[in-house]
């Protein structure tokens, strides 16, 4: 006997997208995505642009015309040259009996909390110095002095800056640790001008 060979189902005669319903769901090519991907960087980067540049803070005429004089005057604490442009506001000023303050960046340090929450202090420090010859040396080393500060102040808790005498404890501890930086120059006292525990 010989056996009829069953004609193929007519779905598989015709190929993928030729008629019909599935020549609608053709996906697009992908240099078409390409090309929409990009416009839309474009169009979103020209616009973060634009709204930068018109954002940003301009120069006031007013401010310049009104002062003059005072901009042309040097103020006696700040330094000549360079220096004194590229740091910003001067770190040192004239105390009584020709004492020296030194004022140290802002020094900000998570702390220990019993709790586990993160706690963050934040200290604001001057250093009384005998006079402008220490400084100079303080000034170099400002990296190694913040880097040794930081790391003491991690390992703090709130309870040890509680009181006056948890005060006085972390003033000497940092004027102890300025002096093994600076030595053979010495900090005659460490004042804390601000402390925020957070």
């Amino acid at each position: 006997m010989s056996k009829k060979k069953e004609p193929p189902p007519e779905d598989a005669e015709k190929p993928e997208g030729e008629d019909g319903e599935e020549g609608a769901k053709k996906k697009p090519p992908l240099m078409i995505l390409i090309a929409a991907g990009v416009g839309a960087l474009v169009v979103l980067g020209g616009g973060g642009t634009a709204a930068f540049l018109m954002l940003s803070p301009k120069p006031d005429a007013h401010a310049k015309n009104d002062k003059p004089k005072e901009a042309e005057k040097p103020k006696k604490d700040e330094k000549k040259g360079k220096d004194a442009k590229d740091k910003g506001p001067n770190p040192i000023s004239q105390g009584p009996d020709g004492v020296v303050y030194y004022t140290l960046p802002d020094l900000v340090a998570n702390i220990q909390a019993a709790d586990g929450h993160p706690t963050y202090l934040k200290v604001k420090l001057a250093l009384e110095l005998k006079d402008e010859s220490v400084a100079e040396s303080v000034e170099p080393n400002m990296p190694r002095i913040t880097d040794m500060l930081q790391t003491f102040m991690r390992e703090l808790r709130p309870e040890d800056m509680s009181g006056s005498q948890g005060n006085y404890e972390l003033r000497m501890e940092f004027q102890r640790r300025i002096n093994l930086v600076i030595a053979p120059a010495k900090v005659n006292s460490v004042l804390i001008e601000e402390m925020l525990i957070n």
